[in-house]
């Protein structure tokens, strides 16, 4: 009696083919841009999980809480994470992000030449600027 030999194969192009593989998250680098960024951030590089400064300082989000925010009394869309780990690391030139306590929340927003990220120590999720302890402008390397 002959054996059939056996079939193999792959689901890998079945899942490609039905997108069930997830895509890579891609980070935005950004390149200082204030004067502010320069002497204390950096360049940065930022994504939907974290943030890494110039210096290699990482600092991981907890969740994405806002999509929008106020800026100078006008609405705009935004992002704003609450941070995993509340610290004020010491960046470039022995600078830290805040300077005045914990980074509790980032919030990061902008059009297609300047993207802001404004720092906080509040407790609360913030609405708007206006509580921020430190602002900072980036461009796309692009």
């Amino acid at each position: 009696m002959k054996i059939p030999p056996r079939i193999h194969f792959s689901l890998m192009p079945l899942w490609l083919s039905l997108g069930l593989l997830a895509a890579p998250v891609l980070a935005d680098d950004l390149v200082a841009y204030s004067t502010t960024a320069m002497a204390i951030t950096g360049d940065i590089e930022i994504d939907d999980f974290g943030i890494t400064f110039a210096n290699g300082t990482h600092m991981v989000f907890d969740d994405l809480v806002a999509d929008h925010f106020v800026v100078d009394g006008q609405p705009v869309y935004s992002s704003v994470y609450s941070m995993e780990d509340p610290q004020d690391p010491v960046l470039e030139n022995g600078n830290r992000l805040c300077g005045s306590g914990r980074v509790t929340y980032l919030a990061t927003w902008g059009d297609a030449d300047v993207t802001t990220l404004a720092v906080f120590t509040t407790q609360d999720v913030p609405a708007s600027s206006a509580d921020m302890c430190a602002s900072y402008s980036f461009t796309s390397l692009y």
